[in-house]
């Protein structure tokens, strides 16, 4: 009995993993249509090389985050980014030229694979989404991650994402998409069923 018990679980477990993943990717899918990230790369993983990162990601986002006050939607954040592209070069280079470092920077608008993240309360699943991508040096360090529409990456102090923030976000998704960016959003269900299995095969 208890084998058949465990074979009705698996089964059951199987199809809920199943129908979790394929929603998880359909909204992930629907999502990144209507946000825009950030990523920064670091030259390397020397201290030295991550801490210059930070400061290029605090200037470039401090600018741009000005810049795309004002925008509305997804096309109106890709447009102004890429009418700015050289400025945030510019930007970047400035800071990197600042703390004595001679490495070329390159930005660009690109689409880019994400892992899950998450910013205050807000979770986003893993995918591709469009992104600023500003690569400092080689870029074979560490990176750094946000998203820059709507704006939850220098929402008042920095990174941490305030109230008008998630209300930004909330008009930008749909309700159930919404919902599943909230920590316990839909798709952490499979991590909750993955502990129930583990403790019915102990």
């Amino acid at each position: 009995m208890k084998k058949r018990f465990i074979a009705v679980c698996l089964a059951a477990a199987a199809c809920v993993l199943l129908s979790t993943t394929i929603h998880t990717a359909m909204l992930q899918r629907d999502m990144s249509q209507k946000v825009l990230r950030f990523h920064v790369l670091a030259n390397s993983d020397s201290q030295t090389d991550q801490a210059l990162k930070c400061a290029v990601r605090d200037r470039v986002g401090t600018m741009m985050a000005e810049k795309l006050q004002n925008a509305d939607s997804l096309e109106e954040s890709t447009d102004v980014v890429t009418e700015n592209l050289q400025e945030i070069e510019t930007c970047a280079a400035n800071v990197i030229r600042e703390n004595g470092y001679d490495y070329p920077v390159h930005a660009a608008l690109e689409t880019c694979a994400f892992p899950e993240k998450s910013y205050g309360d807000y979770t986003f699943p893993s995918g591709t989404y469009e992104a600023l991508r500003v690569v400092i040096g080689s870029g074979e360090g560490h990176n750094w991650w946000c998203v820059m529409y709507p704006n939850l990456c220098f929402a008042n102090s920095m990174y941490e994402v305030d109230a008008s923030s998630g209300e930004k976000l909330r008009e930008v998704l749909e309700p159930e998409e919404y919902a599943a960016v909230l920590e316990s959003g839909n798709y952490k269900v499979r991590f909750k069923m993955l502990g129930f299995l583990n403790r019915v095969l102990e």
